[in-house]
This record gives C-alpha cells, sequence and structure tokens, in this order.
C-alpha cells in the first residue's frame, strides 16, 4: 500500500513531455509511480480535472533573515513553491562578526527593502562563519526546503571590514581570505556566490554596496573557489556600465572555473535595445565555450504605490515626507485637509528626497502615464486606459490631483502599479520573448524582500494563470513549457538534482493544481514580522494540495501544521 495516492489527475511531469492523465504515487518522501493507475493508498487526493506538477524551484529569494525564525516562509509555500534559494543579490548575513551586525542590517533593508526593526528582532546571530550559518538553518522546521549562496557584500565586510564599506580595493591578501572563505562555504553546502554591481542597490543612507566597484582580480580570486570545488554558480546583478568589458570578464571567469555565471535581465525604457545587445552578449560567450545564462522575470519588476506602501508619487515632495512619522490614519486624516492637499499639490519634487531612490524609481514623481490602478484581480499588463494619465484626461482634474484623490479615497489603502523595467512598450512583449529565449533562466520573484513595495513571490502561480490561462494582449505559453520552465530548468541549473520532474525516485514535492479556479488575489500589507515590521503579501486561490517529502503542507490554502521542509546542502 502506498502512503499517498493522487488519483487521475493531468501529470505534467516537469520535462516539457505532453501531459498526460494517470495517478501519481508517493513511498515515503519519493515519488513511487507515475501515470497509470496506481494500487490503495493510505491517503489517497482526487485530482480529477487538476493538474500534478512537480513542486515549484524558486531560485530567487531573500528569506536569509526570515528563514531563521519563520518556518512557513510565505508568500513564497502559498504559491505552490516547495524549494527556494537565497543569499541572492550578494546581500545576506554570513559571515558576520558581531560589530558589523548593524551593517548587514541596514544593506539588506536598504538593498531589499526588508523593515530593519524586523531584523533587529528576529535575527538571533547565533553564528559567525558560513557554515555555522547553514548549521543553523538546518536545525529549524520549516514546511518547504531552504538552500543558500554565498552573498559578497557580508564576505567583503567580514574580511575587509571598514575598508569594504569605504569600498576600497581589496588587497592580495584580502582577495586569497576572500576566496578561502568561500571555499569553505562552498565545501559546507553553499549553491554559489552572488554579487552586486549596480547604482539600484544602495544602503539606507543612500550609499552604494560594498561589492559595488570590486575589481575583476577580486571577482576572479572568488570565483576560483568554485573551480576548485567544482560546484556552485557565480551570479549578479551589473548596470552593465561597460557592456564589453563585462562581458569579457564574465566570459573568462566562467571558462576558467568550469562553471555557470547567471545575471540578472530586465528591459530599460530609457534603452529599448539593451536587453537584445545583453543577450547577444550571451550567445557570443556560450559559442565561446562559456557557461553564461541571463535570468529573467515573468512580469515586469514593478513597484506597488500607495499610502500604506513603502513609496508612492508623492514621497519626494516635503510637506508629505513630513507627515511620513504619523500613523496611516493620522496621515489619511492629514491628506484629507483642503489645505495639506493644496499644499503638498503645489509643491515639485525635492531633489534631495530624489537622490535617496535607486535611478530607475525616481520617475515616480512625474511619470503619471506610467502609473496604472492596480485593480482586483491586480493587472499586470495594463493597457493605457488605465494609467493615471489617461484617467485624469477623462476628468477636469490633473494627473496630480487626480492620482492624490485616488490614493486618499475610501480607507486609504488602494494602490498602483508602476513597471519600473519590462514595459517598454507598454506591454508583455519584451517578458514573453526573454522567457521564451532558451538562453535563459526564470527567477526574479524576490520572495522575502522589498517587503513595502514589490509581491512578485506570486510569480509561479501568475505564469500558470496569464502565461497559460489568460493572457489576451499577446501570446501565450504552453502549460507543458511553463511548468519545465518553473521546475526542473531551475533544479538543474543549480544542481537540485533529486527533485523538479515527476519520476521514480525522485523527491515527492508535488503540487495539485485546479489551474480552472487558480486566482491571485489583490496585495495586502501585514504588519506580521517581527516588530510589527510590514510586509506585502499575494495570497492564491486553486491549490488543492502542496507536498513536501511527501508530506501534504498545504491543503486548500490551508497550513497542516506539518515541517518536512529542511536545508539542502550542495554536493560536492
Amino acid at each position: 500500500m502506498h502512503d499517498i495516492v493522487i488519483r487521475g489527475g493531468t501529470i505534467v511531469d516537469g520535462t516539457g513531455a505532453p501531459r498526460f492523465t494517470g495517478d501519481l504515487a508517493i513511498d515515503g518522501d519519493r515519488i513511487a509511480q507515475v501515470g497509470g493507475k496506481a494500487g490503495p493508498g493510505r491517503r489517497e487526493i482526487e485530482a480529477a480535472g487538476q493538474l500534478i506538477t512537480p513542486g515549484w524551484v524558486d531560485i530567487h529569494t531573500h528569506y536569509d533573515g526570515q528563514a531563521t525564525w519563520d518556518p512557513v516562509l510565505a508568500p513564497s509555500s502559498w504559491h505552490g513553491a516547495t524549494t527556494i534559494l537565497m543569499g541572492n543579490c550578494g546581500v545576506g548575513f554570513a559571515p558576520v562578526r558581531k560589530a558589523d551586525r548593524d551593517c548587514l542590517i541596514d544593506l539588506m533593508e536598504g538593498v531589499e527593502d526588508i523593515p530593519g526593526i524586523a531584523l533587529a528582532e528576529g535575527l538571533r546571530w547565533d553564528w559567525e562563519s558560513f557554515p555555522d550559518y547553514l548549521d543553523v538553518l538546518e536545525r529549524f522546521p520549516r514546511t518547504i526546503d531552504v538552500a543558500a549562496q554565498v552573498p559578497h557584500h557580508p564576505l567583503r565586510v567580514y574580511v575587509m571590514g571598514d575598508r569594504a564599506v569605504r569600498r576600497e580595493i581589496a588587497s592580495a591578501a584580502d582577495i586569497e581570505a576572500m576566496s578561502r572563505l568561500t571555499e569553505q562555504a562552498l565545501r559546507a553546502g553553499a549553491f554559489g556566490f552572488t554579487t552586486s554591481r549596480t547604482e539600484q542597490h544602495k544602503t539606507t543612507k543612500g550609499d552604494l554596496v560594498p561589492g559595488r566597484f570590486a575589481e575583476n582580480q577580486e571577482l576572479f580570486g572568488i570565483g576560483a573557489a568554485l573551480g576548485r570545488t567544482r560546484t556552485g554558480a557565480f551570479g549578479m546583478l551589473s548596470d552593465f556600465d561597460d557592456e564589453a568589458a563585462e562581458f569579457d570578464w564574465m566570459r573568462s571567469l566562467a571558462k576558467t572555473t568550469g562553471r555557470p555565471l547567471w545575471f540578472l535581465l530586465t528591459d530599460r525604457s530609457s534603452d529599448p535595445e539593451r536587453y537584445h545587445r545583453l543577450m547577444n552578449g550571451v550567445r557570443r560567450a556560450r559559442a565561446d565555450g562559456a557557461s553564461v545564462t541571463a535570468q529573467v522575470a515573468g512580469r515586469p519588476v514593478g513597484i506597488i504605490l500607495g499610502l500604506t506602501t513603502s513609496l508612492n508619487p508623492f514621497a519626494a515632495r516635503p510637506a508629505f515626507a513630513a507627515l511620513t512619522s504619523l500613523s496611516v490614519r493620522d496621515r489619511l486624516a492629514r491628506l484629507r485637509d483642503p489645505a495639506v492637499r493644496a499644499e503638498i499639490l503645489a509643491q515639485p519634487a525635492s531633489e534631495d528626497l530624489l537622490a535617496v531612490l535607486p535611478p530607475l524609481q525616481r520617475p515616480i514623481a512625474t511619470r503619471w502615464d506610467r502609473q496604472y490602478v492596480l485593480g482586483d484581480p491586480p493587472d499586470y499588463e495594463p493597457d493605457q486606459s488605465r494609467s493615471i494619465a489617461a484617467m485624469a484626461a477623462r476628468t477636469n482634474l490633473t494627473p496630480e490631483e487626480f492620482c492624490y484623490d485616488y490614493l486618499t479615497g475610501e480607507n486609504g489603502d488602494r494602490m498602483l502599479f508602476y513597471p519600473v523595467t519590462n514595459y517598454v512598450h507598454g506591454d508583455h512583449g519584451v517578458v514573453h520573448d526573454m522567457i521564451r529565449d532558451p538562453d535563459t533562466l526564470l527567477g526574479l520573484g524576490d520572495g522575502g524582500a522589498h517587503c513595502g513595495l514589490i509581491c512578485d513571490s506570486s510569480l509561479p502561480s501568475y505564469m500558470l494563470t496569464h502565461w497559460v490561462r489568460d493572457r489576451h494582449r499577446g501570446p501565450r505559453f504552453p502549460l507543458e513549457f511553463v511548468v519545465k520552465r518553473l521546475t526542473s530548468e531551475t533544479a538543474d541549473f543549480f544542481g537540485f538534482h533529486d527533485r523538479g520532474r515527476l519520476a521514480v525516485g525522485k523527491k515527492a514535492d508535488v503540487n495539485v493544481v485546479d489551474l480552472g479556479s487558480l486566482r491571485l488575489h489583490h496585495p495586502e500589507l501585514r504588519h506580521d514580522l517581527p516588530a510589527g515590521g510590514k510586509r506585502l503579501v499575494q495570497r492564491v486561490d486553486g491549490y488543492a494540495a502542496t507536498i513536501v517529502a511527501g508530506v501534504p503542507i498545504f491543503e486548500h490554502g490551508e497550513d497542516t501544521g506539518a515541517r518536512p521542509g529542511r536545508l539542502v546542502r550542495s554536493r560536492t
């Protein structure tokens, strides 16, 4: 008798092969049968008319802190993720000396918009080295599996101290120490190394991150650890200020180490051809024998603007900024005062306040044609008629007035969607091209990060609702293609060899999904992080069950209380 039998579902096995109908049987934590008619099970799940898929392998999250105190790791676990990889964008919390803990909190808050008060309250800091950190993760009970990469910025601070924060050039001894510590982390089970080379990433004080201008010899020295251990991937985010120079060292590093290198790719509205050039660079590197891949998002990287979120179109106006210390209720009352309204609307954005924002966010102060009413269910591919500029044009109000009145209406919890990247032509054409490209990898959901601005950890659910079922402004993708993108491709790239496909002997991480009823809810703001820290979350309907290691963790959206998740260590 099997432990679990999922009966009569539409099996999409994660390999890209055509779907088929049959049973899936689980014994212990492994898949025992895929297809056909399975024998009896101690627990049986009726799945007729529903999809049976592998659990999603989400390769771009920032739960580095949250994973040490939160067993559920929502909202990613709500959306069918059964394995998540953190340590992205060069930020994290290990290795760390006691004196540098506040510095790393500031980095994470500035780069990833995770409330510093929540991190200060939630982090126990019962580790120093990266292997210590992995041991802490391993001891903590959780719903889903977690894995980690070595982040550059804490590594640099650990070795160089204040010199790293001042972005001084690393000495040969510094580089040797960083390389040695990276090798130690990889041998302990890290899945790679990540860094950030972008103006978009700053501390809460507006300073650039420690590794922003790290020289090639530093990156090669650290990368050599991946070559020595023959494990892990090298990941980064770059502005590609000098595209040819960036590709030269990326290609050389990938070839020298024999390890895959990936970078985050989005379009830029100021440079519509940029992503084409970067993908051509990927193809040239591959033709030269270097494993270089672009990691892309499944929808525009867009920020949620509102009075309760971390940012809104009036945030850089001094009269509005003066109210930010008030409670939401008191702030809303003041904003509804006609005199306050007139004062704020009469002010231009302050250059000093704008300078604190990452460059790609600054246009929120003026680009009313790029801000859209989000709606419920949320629309992430809105046409121009839903923009603030177009809606204001249908009234006797200016865009500023219309937007102000919209945000201060009802309970003050209305939200706007501002696509920062991947919306250069006002639709998902660019996103479609990036997802379809065989030289890209699907990721960039940022689960656990941008708590008051972005809620993209729903990416797997969105891939099914929008790209498979609902899109009407352009072509969709086949179901099998999307499931493969979310499972075996991400798993194989990073070396999660025991999961990502439904096959006998593979780990029993499974989703049962009612595609017809799958629905994303409007993002909501909660204050449920430690110390009352806020975060945006997004609920979903339509997951009949999510199973990790043969144990149901969610059934019809409800947490079962089971905690079969564990730390996954890479194989060295």
